[in-house]
């Protein structure tokens, strides 16, 4: 046996150990996850929600949402921001120097007036244009920020930190359609918790193809657009099945910056978010874990499953792989920054569970994906192969999958109901089967061009997600 095919020979042992592997730490989430799940609802009548909306001593809320260009949904997100029901809230936009009609759309539509406005800079971002408030009562709790643009949403969040007058706030994107009571429901584990609560998640679907009226859900329609439809059932199995397991142990190492509820002190504390980050969300929680457990105080990062943010997903594929490459920088940057807290006791479950798994699982996937596949070609070329071996492997693998996929929307379905046509739900199963060979082959591309361009140290960009707006029913 020469010394090419001794290391095929050994690639599929290595890689048949890492397939049991995997499937163990996913078999583990799954059952996390539905403890978690029936924990959470077993215990929701602790603290009802019309409790808090009623209350006259409930903790404020600052809603910030950056806007870069937005001009096209702008307007339906602040009404649907506008219309929560809580008590004691208010709307931070910052208008990040759009080059459209952005700040213009708020001005015309809110009654907007420039003002001079106390403004102190506790966390540094670049220089703000000025502030507006509105004239008219009904939209007295909305303050838009014009700041200049430096390329990152990270710099236009701290302005909005820096405004912001509550104890918490909301952090959300101006893509963004949220359930009227999401405020509500995401302050809750903030008031029941004994510990200290970093941040609360909870479930983001995607909102293309459904359609909504003066900034609500009006009908929930399965998106039919290729890229959108993958995503849904992708942000299906990643929030309940993967989001939910990491809540149960404390593990959560993403709040997403769609949709996550911050301590403002606390972040400022630790200096907001990075500017340089492409993945500030992921970068700001791992910080803050790192900061507790510098202070020795015990913590908690909760999420829900519960579905109360719509978002509009990138549509083609240009804007689709921009995101997804980005994805994939922004956690390999993540994973470099914070490296000497791998295996550091100090740092407790995030050290020797939380980012091994990220490594592992997440970081590794795609270049071992490939590489695996390099090794399949190279054993079928030069030295034959046992394709019966194969096919089983390969199967179990895939069956595995469709197992995981099934069971999480099976839990969407019983807990939301998302979807009333049986049209959508069998569409939905449909793709289960699809998404292995149509979709997930695009994100392994995506983040091996994301990791190639962090270790070529590429610029350091967001990019700008183009919208198509938002579905109007009158």
């Amino acid at each position: 046996m020469n010394t090419l095919e001794q290391i095929i020979k050994s690639s599929e042992f290595f890689f048949g150990c890492y397939s049991i592997f995997y499937l163990i730490i996913y078999c583990t989430l799954g059952i996390l996850s539905y403890t978690e799940i029936k924990k959470y609802y077993a215990n929701s009548a602790f603290l009802n929600t019309e409790v808090l909306i009623k209350s006259n001593n409930t903790i404020g809320v600052s809603i910030v949402a950056p806007a870069f260009n937005e001009g096209k949904s702008i307007v339906e997100n602040v009404k649907s921001l506008l219309s929560q029901d809580y008590p004691l809230f208010e709307v931070v936009i910052i208008n990040d120097g759009s080059t459209d009609d952005t700040l213009e759309k708020l001005i015309h539509s809110f009654d907007l007036i420039k003002v001079d406005y106390f403004y102190q800079e506790k966390v540094k971002t670049a220089y703000i244009n000025g502030h507006y408030i509105s004239t008219n009562p009904i939209y007295n709790k909305l303050i838009v920020i014009d700041k200049e643009n430096v390329k990152s949403k990270a710099d236009a969040m701290n302005a909005g930190i820096n405004l912001a007058k509550y104890p918490l706030f909301l952090c959300t994107d101006v893509d963004c359609i949220l359930r009227k009571d999401t405020i509500a429901m995401l302050v809750k584990p903030f008031i029941e918790s004994k510990k200290k609560v970093l941040a609360t998640g909870a479930a983001i679907r995607i909102s293309n193809s459904c359609e909504f009226k003066e900034g609500t859900m009006y009908k929930s329609n399965y998106p039919k657009n290729f890229f959108a439809c993958f995503q849904e059932l992708e942000y299906i199995r990643c929030f309940l099945y993967g989001r939910m397991a990491w809540s149960r142990i404390n593990g959560s190492l993403l709040v997403s910056g769609g949709l996550g509820m911050f301590d403002r002190k606390l972040v400022i504390e630790v200096g907001g978010y990075k500017k340089e980050s492409l993945g500030e969300d992921m970068e700001l929680i791992t910080r803050m874990r790192k900061y507790m457990y510098e202070k020795k105080e015990p913590f908690v990062i909760k999420y829900i499953p519960e579905s109360l943010c719509w978002t509009e997903g990138p549509s083609d594929r240009k804007v689709f792989l921009r995101q997804r490459v980005r994805w994939a920088r922004g956690l390999a940057q993540n994973l470099y920054i914070h490296r000497k807290m791998i295996f550091n006791p100090k740092y407790g479950i995030t050290a020797f569970i939380v980012l091994p798994y990220f490594i592992l699982c997440e970081f590794a996937v795609p270049i071992l994906e490939v590489i695996g596949l390099f090794f399949i070609v190279m054993d079928i070329a030069f030295f034959g192969i046992n394709y019966s071996f194969l096919l089983i492997i390969s199967f179990s693998v895939y069956l595995f999958y469709i197992f995981v996929t099934l069971i999480s929307v099976y839990l969407d379905q019983s807990i939301h109901k998302q979807y009333s046509g049986l049209r959508d739900i069998f569409r939905l199963i449909a793709l289960i089967f699809l998404e292995p060979f149509l979709y997930h082959p695009i994100n392994i591309y995506a983040s091996i061009k994301g990791y190639f361009y962090f270790f070529r140290n590429k610029e350091k960009v967001w990019g700008e997600m183009t919208r198509q707006g938002f579905n109007q029913t009158t």
